[in-house]
């Protein structure tokens, strides 16, 4: 695997994934155990934010102290199915702000199209898009084309997914050889109608119980 991609490996991530896959996982479990692993992920994910020293007083004296450097870092799902991991970000993350993207893919083309998108103005700052399934990865480059085109910069995104589908990755990787990838599994393949295998199914469908 390429060095821009992390899988993280974590005995937590692997007992919460494992109850994800099992079809018998009831709604209301499958979102506790999203938020779960999405909380661990965007540990890892934002190791890479940086950082301006400052000066506090503690209740026993003064010190040197570090926040995170302005302006605010933004998350952005991929609708609908990214708002299952944006929670999970937004924990680690309270000062971030949420932009939204709505995509929806083809069912005969499995191409995306985009049907909503709300973002900030101010673009220049650290970009984290989630979804949880990574499978043609047409949604993904799509998102951050649009990211891009309104003044985003490549290097200040990083993605963040449950499961990725290597035909997903190697598609990103052409297009986008060089964004930060974070995932908790990459599967076997794609089948013919364009789902990863194991995979979790429609994890939207799940996430939200329709």
């Amino acid at each position: 695997m390429d060095d821009n991609t992390h899988i993280i490996s974590h005995p937590i991530i692997a007992d919460r994934l494992g109850k994800l896959r099992d079809k018998s996982c009831l709604t209301h479990d499958f979102r506790r155990n999203v938020t779960e692993i999405s909380r661990i992920l965007a540990i890892y994910a934002t190791a890479q934010l940086s950082l301006n020293p400052i000066n506090i007083e503690t209740p026993i004296t003064k010190t040197a102290a570090k926040q995170l450097t302005s302006p605010s870092p933004l998350i952005v799902p991929i609708l609908r199915a990214g708002l299952a991991l944006s929670d999970g970000l937004q924990d680690v993350l309270p000062e971030a702000d949420t932009a939204h993207i709505g995509l929806y893919r083809d069912e005969d083309t499995l191409l995306p199209v985009e049907y909503l998108t709300k973002l900030p103005k101010n673009l220049a700052r650290s970009i984290f898009i989630c979804d949880p399934m990574l499978a043609t990865a047409g949604s993904m480059i799509e998102t951050i084309n649009i990211l891009l085109k309104r003044g985003a910069r490549i290097q200040d995104i990083t993605l963040i997914t449950l499961v990725c589908a290597p035909e997903g990755i190697t598609n990103l990787r052409e297009h986008f050889p060089n964004v930060l990838l974070y995932t908790a599994a990459i599967d076997n393949h794609l089948n013919d109608v364009g789902y990863i295998v194991p995979g979790l199914g429609d994890a939207g469908d799940r996430f939200f119980g329709t």
